[in-house]
């Protein structure tokens, strides 16, 4: 698809550098190979230059800022953030210039640096990655703060009313948006996080095998949200009560909740069994997923997961690779009958679904199999990338 309108597109993306935020890379190389000019700004990993071209992509960078798990600390991220990305957006706005912001959330702040360059005839596409009022009541739970709360919900629905056009992940955000932010179905597209290079044949070999252990694999964010303490006691039921030593589990990632978690598997005297490996390059990630035996994505039910859509389910997907999982709406969605599905917020039944895989290897490779196929035919981002295209369209008004 060739859209004759030449768009001047500046992206901002708090939460992840450039350009390991796959999404926003992903959205940013479509635009770009399809001629349009694409601007990001990003907080920067360290090493990396503040201004660099990346496949044609320009990106700005500014220090990141540390990171925290109490309100103060996200207060002073997210405003740090909010003061760097305005002042280098008035650097690149008169060279190289932009004619639309497009803003990844969260946080649901860039839209007041939207909202200043509307007055000067920007378009805005809000592009509503995560349900911030549902994360925050999840990671604080009984600290949950009213005020804070509806803080979060104005200043999502402000998003989706000063947008030109809302971008959301699934069903479920776009059903969210229509019902409590008001917006209509001409203004909102769904555009799915589909992989793009999770693929078998062009991964490189397989991490080593430890021994003729089956190897269980989670590979993502370790944050409070993710559930990462339900695989390990999954992994503690099947080690210590259904005798079941013949496993590995490989935990890959890097979060807020990893020095936790990391006490709760020596906790439970699981130093033999299990190894977080923390952050690692992005290729390695190809490794471990081609070495591994089974998938495990195991974010409880709770009123932000119930509505997510798993990246991490469709790498495994990608892969080849069967999944065990919480029966959740989305995740039921990405993956049917590529996973197993376990009760919800039940360590021990995850534990005997991965059983049901470890002790049946044409079940996982017949599962593997259905995954990439589904991947291949539906969910992968060059069909997704169309829907990315027509929103575009929209946006300018061509017909």
């Amino acid at each position: 698809m060739k859209n004759p309108v030449r768009n001047r597109v500046l992206m901002l993306v708090e939460n992840n550098p450039f350009p390991q935020d796959v999404r926003v890379y992903m959205e940013a190389h479509s635009l770009a190979s399809r001629g349009h000019q694409v601007l990001v700004i990003c907080p920067a990993r360290y090493g990396q230059p503040w201004r660099e071209k990346i496949d044609g992509i320009y990106v700005f960078r500014y220090a990141s800022p540390p990171t925290g798990n109490t309100f103060f600390k996200y207060f002073w991220e997210y405003g740090y953030s909010w003061m760097a990305m305005f002042f280098i957006s008035l650097f690149v706005c008169f060279k190289p210039g932009f004619d639309i912001i497009h803003a990844a959330n969260p946080p649901d702040t860039m839209v007041f640096i939207a909202a200043f360059y509307k007055l000067f005839g920007k378009l805005f596409i809000f592009d509503h990655h995560d349900l911030a009022p549902e994360l925050y009541h999840v990671r604080f739970g009984n600290k949950n703060n009213k005020l804070i709360y509806r803080i979060l919900l104005w200043l999502e629905k402000i998003s989706c009313r000063y947008a030109d056009h809302v971008i959301v992940t699934n069903q479920s955000y776009k059903e969210m948006d229509l019902r409590r932010n008001r917006v209509s179905k001409e203004r909102i597209t769904i555009v799915r996080n589909g992989p793009n290079d999770f693929l078998p044949q062009i991964a490189p070999k397989a991490e080593p095998r430890h021994h003729e252990k089956t190897i269980i694999l989670y590979a993502g964010t370790i944050g409070f949200q993710d559930g990462v303490e339900y695989l390990i006691r999954a992994v503690e039921f099947l080690v210590h009560s259904l005798d079941r030593n013949d496993l590995f589990c490989i935990l890959i990632g890097d979060g807020v909740a990893l020095s936790a978690q990391k006490i709760l598997a020596k906790q439970l005297n699981l130093s033999d069994f299990m190894s977080f490996r923390g952050q690692i390059d992005h290729k390695k990630v190809l490794k471990y997923l081609r070495s591994a035996d089974i998938c495990v994505a195991p974010e409880p039910s709770n009123p932000y997961n119930d509505r997510s859509t798993m990246i991490k389910i469709m790498e495994y997907m990608a892969a080849g690779k069967p999944t065990v999982c919480f029966d959740l709406p989305e995740n039921r969605f990405t993956a049917r009958d590529a996973a197993l599905y376990a009760c919800p917020n039940d360590d021990k039944d995850l534990a005997r679904k991965i059983e049901v895989l470890m002790n049946n290897a044409e079940k996982r490779k017949n599962t593997g199999e259905i995954g990439r196929l589904r991947i291949e035919k539906e969910l992968a981002w060059f069909h997704q990338e169309k829907q990315l295209l027509e929103a575009y369209i929209k946006v300018r008004g061509v017909p």
